[in-house]
């Protein structure tokens, strides 16, 4: 068998850390989820009514609310959710 060592040989857990990165990963987690359904929705434009110009604007501005999202947790998804309301009503309106 193995030798694992003693109880008193494991490290405690940082748990402070741990809390940290499981915030980030939802924060991440958060603001690609609302980029990928701002991307779709800027698909569905161009595709579905012809207007790539503005499926094109709403992916620049989909990148650029990602970036602003990940780098300002205070922001957040909010950052992202802007262009995915601009491309659900461009879907709605063209």
């Amino acid at each position: 068998m193995a030798d694992h060592g003693h109880a008193a040989d494991i490290p405690q857990m940082d748990y402070k850390e741990h809390e940290r990165t499981y915030r980030g990963f939802v924060h991440f987690a958060e603001v690609g989820t609302l980029a990928c359904l701002a991307i779709v929705a800027a698909l569905a434009v161009g595709g579905a009514k012809h207007a790539w110009g503005t499926a094109i604007i709403g992916t620049l501005l989909t990148l650029v609310g990602t970036g602003v999202g990940i780098a300002a947790p205070s922001v957040g998804w909010r950052a992202t959710l802007v262009p995915l309301v601009l491309m659900l009503l461009a879907l709605l309106l063209y």
